[in-house]
């Protein structure tokens, strides 16, 4: 934790309120999200109990396992699920863009848009993945047949619970997450998981402030929990009755309608503060990098989507090579995604600036047309001394860049007393006098730091059929077997 995050929710405790953390949203928000408030039977890790999803906040669909224990029901519940799922897939992609050819020469595709899902909180993001892995390796075929939907359904929930990892992305969202990103509370962080009492934190009802609201979220009568666990007092005193009289009365329709109350008002609740989330979120502007991101999320999407037929489902376990390029990958989007939020806020700025990874200040002087002439040619390298209050803790010779327009780059030449001089060395022209504005002048407010947008490049990764014998040698090419379908769902 950050010290300008200690200090916000100090700020928060004692003004009853949640402090923002940023100044604008560093995340995408689809028109029509699909929302997904999914719960699961008590003590098992995937059978699912019920989900309430949909598209608006008027329009919510209620799927339920009225014996989760029932394997032909649970089955039954995936294959309804998969219909809803897949139609928002494939109606949220949009129209196919034409993109110039890549490196290779080849064309490229991308679709306009991309299905976006929101679930209350990481515990939901695991209930999907654990839905996927226990649905993407089932057979269409034989004694214990499924809807052909259902491995379908696994394999994209897979596939969104992997690309959830990835730092930046907004395909599957936990709005927890999302909104912790953004605001500060006066509680802990195992309470701000706790939807209700966050968005209290945030946006408190008339008359209360935020403990009082977190206060009230707390009660689960009032304000069910949000999933994917229910409260054991529901479980024990109103849930396993109503499970029990449906499962005496033979799957009699009366039963279920009364389980399917219970559930809803389980449910609904969440549902309504879903969307109450969603609403703040997008009250706040849209930071400059999160359309390159989603651009991103579309490829991504758009490849997977193209590609869907192609290849087996994802395997149980990744091969060495592929585990590493994963690593790799996550750590470069985790590099960029911390660089472009601060690019575009100059609140999440601070927070760097206070670790001396960057500094601001004003120029004090400035030498726009200073040329270096050590090598065969000249080479346009103004100078600026930026008078700063800030803890500067890089070395010379760092490389920065401009925080306000970051493909003005530069290194430290010298740190002094409350002053740095940086050397300029790319974004101002191609020619021996820099662009118009290009160049901060003396007075100009300025901020450079040392994050980057890919800050290292992409490391080269050898064949599959070259893994070294550290790593178990070439693995075997990867064909899915009976064992992968019979994974559990508990």
């Amino acid at each position: 934790m950050s010290a300008l995050t200690s200090l916000a929710q100090l700020q928060a405790s004692a003004a009853g309120v949640a402090q923002p953390l940023a100044t604008v949203r560093h995340c995408h928000l689809s028109d029509a999200p699909l929302v997904l408030v999914p719960l699961k039977l008590a003590g098992e890790a995937a059978a699912p109990l019920a989900v309430m999803l949909g598209s608006g906040p008027d329009d919510p669909s209620l799927l339920i396992v009225a014996q989760p224990r029932n394997r032909d029901l649970r089955f039954a519940f995936a294959a309804e699920l998969a219909k809803l799922v897949l139609n928002h897939i494939e109606t949220s992609r949009g129209a196919v863009e034409e993109l110039p050819p890549g490196k290779d020469g080849e064309e490229r595709i991308r679709y306009s848009d991309a299905p976006q899902f929101l679930v209350p909180n990481r515990g939901g993001v695991g209930f999907l993945r654990m839905l996927g892995r226990s649905t993407r390796f089932r057979s269409t075929e034989g004694p214990y047949a499924v809807e052909p939907a259902v491995p379908v359904l696994g394999r994209w929930l897979t596939w969104l619970a992997d690309r959830h990892d990835r730092p930046g992305s907004s395909l599957l969202m936990a709005m927890t997450e999302a909104l912790r990103l953004h605001w500060a509370t006066g509680q802990s962080a195992l309470e701000d998981g706790n939807l209700a009492a966050l968005v209290g934190w945030i946006d408190p009802p008339d008359g209360l402030d935020g403990p009082a609201a977190a206060a009230r979220a707390e009660d689960p009568v009032t304000t069910p929990p949000a999933g994917p666990v229910t409260d054991p007092t529901f479980d024990n005193e109103v849930l396993a009755p109503a499970i029990a009289a449906y499962h005496e009365s033979g799957g009699e329709p009366r039963a279920e309608e009364r389980l399917r109350t219970v559930l809803a008002g389980q449910l609904t609740p969440t549902w309504d503060t879903m969307w109450h989330a969603i609403g703040v979120l997008r009250a706040l502007p849209e930071g400059a990098s999160v359309a390159r991101r989603w651009e991103r999320d579309r490829d991504a999407f758009t490849y997977y989507h193209q590609t869907f037929g192609e290849a087996y489902p994802q395997a149980r376990v990744d091969s060495p090579v592929r585990a590493a390029k994963r690593l790799h990958d996550l750590e470069r989007a985790q590099d960029a995604y911390d660089a472009q939020r601060a690019f575009d806020d100059p609140l999440v700025m601070a927070e760097h600036r206070l670790s001396g990874q960057a500094f601001g200040g004003v120029v004090s002087e400035c030498d726009p047309a200073r040329l270096d002439e050590t090598g065969k040619r000249p080479r346009l390298r103004p100078h600026l001394r930026v008078r700063t209050d800030d803890p500067v803790r890089l070395e010379p010779g760092a490389t920065v860049c401009n925080a306000a327009r970051p493909a003005l780059k530069g290194k430290v030449v010298e740190i002094g007393d409350g002053s740095v001089l940086v050397e300029l060395t790319g974004g101002m022209g191609r020619k021996l006098s820099p662009e118009p504005g290009s160049v901060p002048g003396v007075g100009d407010g300025v901020c450079f730091t040392s994050l980057t947008d890919g800050s290292f490049g992409a490391a080269r990764f050898p064949d599959r059929e070259d893994t070294p014998w550290t790593h178990g040698g070439p693995p075997e090419e990867y064909v899915p077997t009976d064992e992968d379908a019979e994974e559990d769902w508990s």
